[in-house]
């Protein structure tokens, strides 16, 4: 079968096309910005990429069409796929009946931490020997690429050649969750999932065991309130099956109330000190801690990553491990080998003892995290932090009142203000009492930082989008001003 993707170098979509080619499909497709890593990565797999979206990148017709989130009515290429009636589906339908139907789902949802709780989850199974398929919103450093199938039936349930015992673990209500035979994991968004289909993507994976990490009012774009958000998420629970499993923060309120709204599956809770799964730090930072499932020790987590945030997510990540049938303490010490996925608090460079990091920041809960683990590992050391409001909701304002309280740990800041920007940043650099400032442009942006770093600094540069090479443009002006 011949599919063309619209929207194909989005991290979703990318994987869609991987995936579809793992399966022997043609695979071609067309996006607005066809760019590194994701062209790279596409090229490589034998797949034809077209930039822009011409009514004739149709032509002759596929035998499918499929189509991503960012396609709307008024574009060339989908105008003429419904002028044509052309067959078309979304990528998460596509996905779901494709790839999913025959596969044991383990989706992670939440506001935050989906892509490295996604990407921690397969290693997990990974070093258990399932052989999981998978697909992240990102590049996995363990696997190298965003998507693949994976094992299936007879050929995943081999013995694990880590020697990481596998076994049945309890599901509560004498309902026991068998080994999967074949796992798949994903990266379950709430966002929508085209423009003919307003539901949130997850409705489609239809799990066996998912993870809700967290609920935060985002995407003010499509939601008018976390109420409605939380409707989606009670959608996704109705789809979970009772001899499942739900993993949920014992934190999060908003996450009780959408259990609240009714569940027919066993839930296992995680928490900092609270919950069936808990974590005690040993480290302030996040990066050591101990584990214990329902008073039982289990034992201590040693690992690169730092913050609260990331301890929970370890949390969800070991709780749905087991819940696929893995042994939780024989998989502790794949988490000292767990390599993070890209712009996760990467760090992309030191010169002159300055430290610089690129982070997918998108949300206040996520800078303010991120920065406590970061003030937690570097003490009284200064934290610069750039700042672009790249997001839907932060373009929009959704977040202003609560962003300059995100920043408290930041020592200095300064907000990316592009003219285009709806709204004036004024109020939130007024509240940072002296430490925030504004560039209109990321070459200004660059020189305020290059004028104010000191050696032993941390430089954090915080977006969800590409920031123009910023992190890397900053860090090779400082080795030229050596």
């Amino acid at each position: 079968m011949r599919l063309h993707i619209l929207g194909i170098c989005g991290t979703f979509m990318g994987g869609v096309a991987a995936l579809a080619r793992e399966l022997g499909h043609t695979v071609e497709g067309s996006d607005a910005n066809v760019y590194p890593p994701m062209s790279t990565q596409l090229e490589a797999l034998g797949i034809g990429l077209m930039s822009g979206y011409a009514a004739d990148h149709l032509q002759p017709a596929p035998d499918l069409v499929v189509v991503g989130n960012a396609m709307t009515r008024g574009n060339p290429a989908v105008e003429y796929m419904l002028d044509q009636r052309l067959r078309y589906v979304s990528g998460p339908q596509w996905l779901g009946e494709t790839v999913l139907a025959d596969r044991d789902v383990l989706a992670v949802a939440g506001t935050h931490g989906k892509t490295t709780t996604t990407s921690l989850l397969a290693h997990l199974l990974e070093s258990a020997g399932m052989t999981p398929g998978f697909l992240v919103g990102g590049v996995p450093g363990n696997f190298g690429v965003s998507a693949r199938l994976g094992g299936v039936g007879p050929h995943a349930a081999q013995s694990p050649s880590s020697g990481a015992a596998r076994h049945l673990p309890p599901a509560g209500e004498g309902r026991v969750v068998q080994p999967l035979a074949a796992p798949f994991v994903i990266e379950a968004d709430e966002y929508d999932t085209a423009f003919f289909d307003k539901r949130s993507k997850f409705v489609h994976y239809r799990p066996r065991i998912a993870i809700l990490n967290n609920l935060e009012y985002d995407h003010a774009d499509i939601f008018p309130d976390v109420a409605a958000i939380q409707r989606q998420f009670h959608h996704l629970v109705r789809t979970v099956p009772g001899n499942g499993r739900l993993i949920v923060n014992a934190h999060d309120e908003r996450l009780a109330e959408v259990l609240a709204m009714g569940c027919w599956t066993p839930v296992e809770t995680f928490g900092i000190g609270r919950g069936n799964w808990q974590a005690t730090l040993s480290e302030a930072d996040g990066s050591v801690f101990s584990v214990q499932r329902d008073g039982e020790l289990i034992g201590e987590v040693r690992w690169p990553l730092l913050g609260n945030h990331n301890v929970m997510n370890a949390l969800a990540a070991l709780a749905a491990a087991h819940a696929a049938g893995a042994d939780p303490k024989a998989l502790l010490p794949a988490f000292a080998s767990f390599e993070s996925v890209k712009r996760r608090m990467e760090r992309v460079g030191e010169v002159n003892g300055v430290r610089v990091y690129d982070d997918f920041a998108h949300h206040p809960t996520a800078i303010v995290t991120t920065l406590a683990g970061l003030r937690a590992k570097v003490g009284k050391a200064r934290i610069l932090v750039a700042l672009e409001p790249r997001s839907n909701s932060m373009r929009q304002g959704a977040h202003a009142e609560a962003l300059a309280p995100s920043l408290a740990d930041a020592d200095v800041v300064v907000f990316l203000h592009r003219p285009e920007l709806p709204w004036d940043a004024g109020q939130v650099i007024a509240a940072l009492d002296g430490r925030g400032t504004t560039a209109p442009t990321v070459d200004a942006l660059i020189a305020i930082l290059q004028a104010q770093v000191q050696p032993g600094d941390q430089v954090i540069f915080m977006s969800n989008g590409g920031f123009e090479a910023a992190p890397r443009r900053f860090v090779d002006a400082l080795a030229q001003a050596r």
